[in-house]
């Protein structure tokens, strides 16, 4: 992959824990900040990528096996860096995306019992070695999380209680592995309270790297 001069950061977390409704707001923080932001997601983030997205969430694709599932989600990764993570970051521009590889380890690796060195390698395939430089895991009792959804459940929030359990130990796992780019936040309370976890953290962050 072409050498980037933008920044990419990620928001990781189970379900309901409010990524979208956060990344928002980062990328608010971030404009203030003086930075260029584009905030994007996964699964899609691009055309051909949401078509993928659709066949990934529809709940009536109930038969998918495991390893279908994962390819889905690293052939939308592909086709998203290429088309909109790559370029913005060739620009200079900071990248905020709800979700990216690390989804995938903790989804079809940890909850899915794929091989997590496995998903790993596929996932640095699908992106050209591109890795985020800060990752941000919202950390929510998943019972809470199902609970905040509030609409009908697509078909990886009609997984069991216990999938999404191993979802977030997949996602603490991570963290405790790779302490200098993931950080957990506590994604309990207000969406407010989560904000101002948020904007500590990148208080921090970006005070380390200037």
């Amino acid at each position: 992959m072409a050498t980037r001069e933008g920044v990419f950061i990620t928001l990781e977390g189970i379900e309901g824990s409010g990524k979208s409704t956060q990344a928002a707001k980062l990328r608010d923080f971030l404009v203030a900040r003086g930075l260029d932001v584009v905030v994007t997601r996964e699964p899609g983030g691009s055309p051909i990528a949401e078509k993928i997205r659709k066949i990934l969430l529809d709940p009536s694709n109930k038969k998918m096996v495991p390893l279908a599932e994962l390819f889905l989600y690293e052939a939308s990764r592909t086709q998203h860096v290429a088309e909109i993570i790559a370029p913005a970051l060739r620009a200079g521009k900071c990248v905020v995306c709800d979700r990216f590889f690390d989804a995938s380890t903790a989804y079809q690796g940890a909850a899915r019992g794929i091989d997590t060195a496995a998903v790993e390698r596929l996932n640095l395939l699908a992106t050209g070695g591109l890795v985020p430089d800060l990752t941000i895991v919202l950390d929510l009792d998943p019972e809470t999380g199902l609970k905040r959804l509030g609409r009908s459940p697509d078909r990886l929030e009609s997984e069991s209680l216990e999938f999404h359990r191993r979802v977030r130990r997949g996602y603490l796992e991570l963290a405790a592995r790779e302490p200098g780019r993931v950080k957990v936040v506590d994604a309990s309370g207000t969406i407010d309270d989560i904000n101002v976890r948020i904007e500590q953290l990148m208080e921090a962050w970006l005070a380390s790297r200037k």
